[in-house]
């Protein structure tokens, strides 16, 4: 028989991913949509997401060639980007798997050059401008000699041209120093911009899809949507902070378990580990089995809260490798009952990625990219 699934479950709800990167394409309309479905999907389980998506979107990007040759071998046709940096003996995949290569040196692009004619193929590239995130990418002020000996190519297609802004979304409260964020996200859009003139000043077409807004740029930035937008944690329902809410977007995962013990606990007596945290009465402590290697945070211990049976109670105690405890103080619960770590109950209460943000003291994309492979994803639709 088999064996049933843990009772900790990320449940995916792919309807309101359709209804997220339809929202994001009315917004940006005609600009294409590339969804970033890298990091397994930003945790949400890419061999799921991605079948089901695929019809919605023009392109699909990733950051690596492993999980862009995954793709293929699950069946995924549409175009794939590999965003992510590219030594010269990993070519011969991208030609193999008819995959997009990103090039982001005048070395990558002539060893690309090399493995296309070998091949007898065409291999279609994007080329990545640097205009001021210091990743990977030619510098745009260094730019016009690598565009130059990518016109010479003739095994490549160079389909597309991009650049990544580091300010689009910003954390900071401080308003001169949000205005100096955006200012810089500002300057690398017109950076890029002169790199395109290049195009122009030669009476060239310049590549078919110019790229350039992430999530934080579709909603702040509207003149930077050119040809396609790369949307990634606006699709799966996070809004990154402090921006323009301009898109309709919803969350589209509840992380949920179930209470696996229950008992009163007497008052001094101290919960888990090092002894961190005793209840002042009689309380009832309720035992969940999700904990860090589950992707639940260490360093939330005695901040985060937990709901159960639609009702919020604060995690108490030192979070385990694999179980928590929640204080339920003079409620009851059972063997069984629901347990929601992320989303939201029938009762109206919820947990949000920011929450979990704020008591892990990191960001939504590492909340949701950290929840670990053994959490079984369950797929819904609505």
């Amino acid at each position: 028989m088999p064996i049933p699934l843990r009772p900790t479950q990320l449940v995916v709800n792919l309807s309101q991913l359709c209804r997220n990167v339809q929202a994001i394409r009315a917004r940006v309309s005609p600009a294409r949509v590339m969804v970033m479905l890298k990091a397994n999907a930003y945790g949400h389980g890419l061999d799921g997401v991605a079948p089901f998506i695929e019809p919605y979107l023009d392109y699909i990007g990733v950051a690596t060639l492993e999980e862009a040759v995954h793709l293929r071998q699950i069946g995924i046709r549409k175009p794939i980007l590999v965003a992510g940096g590219c030594l010269p003996e990993q070519i011969p995949a991208y030609i193999e798997f008819d995959l997009t290569l990103t090039i982001s040196s005048i070395l990558v692009l002539e060893a690309a050059e090399l493995a296309a004619r070998a091949a007898g193929k065409r291999l279609k590239v994007h080329l990545k401008i640097d205009t001021g995130m210091e990743r990977v990418g030619v510098r745009w002020y260094e730019a016009e000699p690598f565009l130059e000996q990518s016109l010479t190519c003739q095994n490549l297609e160079i389909e597309g041209i991009y650049t990544h802004f580091a300010n689009s979304e910003t954390l900071e409260t401080d308003e001169m120093v949000r205005e100096a964020s955006f200012a810089y996200a500002s300057q690398q859009l017109d950076r890029f911009q002169q790199t395109l003139a290049f195009y122009e000043r030669r009476n060239l077409p310049h590549p078919s899809l110019r790229h350039a807004a992430n999530s934080g740029a579709v909603l702040n930035l509207p003149e930077s949507y050119f040809d396609m937008v790369r949307p990634g944690i606006l699709f799966y329902g996070v809004y990154p902070e402090d921006c323009l809410r301009s898109v309709d977007v919803a969350t589209a995962v509840t992380w949920k378990s179930r209470v696996v013990y229950s008992k009163i606990t007497c008052a001094g007596a101290p919960v888990s580990y090092g002894s961190l945290w005793s209840t002042e009465q009689d309380a009832r402590i309720v035992t969940i089995p999700c904990g860090y290697a589950d992707g639940y945070f260490r360093r939330m211990t005695n901040h985060a809260w937990v709901i159960v049976n639609g009702k919020k109670y604060p995690q108490v105690g030192r979070i385990c490798m694999d179980q928590c405890m929640a204080n339920l103080a003079n409620d009851s619960a059972e063997m069984g009952d629901e347990v929601i770590l992320l989303g939201r109950a029938a009762s109206g209460e919820q947990i949000t990625p920011t929450d979990l943000a704020e008591w892990m003291g990191t960001n939504t994309y590492e909340v949701l990219t950290n929840i670990s492979a053994r959490v079984p994803r369950v797929f819904v639709e609505d």
